[in-house]
């Protein structure tokens, strides 16, 4: 099982980015979905997950400016970042539950820094 993650970069604050995180392998439906960030010194937090019937939950600081979504078809699992601040300035993870054997399978991660 792999999870490609990709999209993150560098941008202003006010900005946006859409990270993409792509699932494959054999024995492998994605139940929940999600996105993880961690922060400089901090320790690896929830952002945002999803369902395969699509509801979503949000922590707090992100609500009203990020969205979560995915593609059923392609495994895929999507988080659109809009209004960054600098305090969003992490190394995103993407994460998905396995059905088949109900183990957590984690991305690589990606970089996203917001800076002026």
């Amino acid at each position: 099982v792999q999870l490609q993650a990709s999209g993150g970069g560098l941008v202003q604050p006010g900005g946006s980015l859409r990270l993409s995180c792509a699932a494959s392998g054999r024995f492998f439906s994605p139940n929940v979905m999600g996105w993880y960030r961690r922060a400089p010194g901090k320790q690896r937090d929830l952002v945002a997950s999803i369902t395969s019937g699509g509801s979503s939950t949000y922590t707090d600081s992100v609500k009203g400016r990020f969205t979560i979504s995915r593609d059923n078809a392609k495994n895929t699992v999507y988080l659109q970042m809009n209004s960054l601040k600098p305090e969003d300035t992490a190394v995103y993870y993407c994460k998905a539950d396995n059905r088949f054997d109900g183990r957590p399978y984690w991305g690589q991660g990606t970089l996203v820094t917001v800076s002026s």
